[in-house]
């Protein structure tokens, strides 16, 4: 059985940098498609980042120059960077893990305001 637990949200001011961290727990760890999602008050969900086994990444073009996804399979975490925040990246940020099933996080939320 897969878990998956975020950390690092918060409240940071417009411009500034947050990391968060996704832990996975279970095995294979490596073989996962590891992704972000998040999803703003009555908004849908949306896929930010993504970082398949190969290494293949792929971002949401809202977040492309911005955000960093990364991961370190010793440490089986999955990272993203996130510069230069604006306002609309207010939102509760997933994590995802998908290779035969998907899993969830819980969430982290990431409020960014001055």
């Amino acid at each position: 059985q897969v878990q998956l637990v975020e950390s690092g949200g918060g409240l940071v001011q417009p411009g500034g940098s947050l990391t968060l961290s996704c832990a996975f727990s279970g095995s294979g760890f490596s073989h996962y498609v590891m992704a972000w999602y998040r999803q703003a008050p009555g908004k849908q969900r949306e896929l930010v980042a993504s970082i398949a086994s190969g290494g293949t990444i792929t971002y949401t073009d809202s977040v492309k120059g911005r955000f960093t996804i990364s991961s370190d399979n010793a440490r089986n975490t999955v990272y993203l960077q996130m510069n230069s925040l604006k306002p609309e990246d207010t939102a509760v940020y997933y994590c995802k893990a998908r290779l035969f099933s998907s899993y969830w996080g819980q969430g982290t939320q990431v409020t960014v305001s001055s």
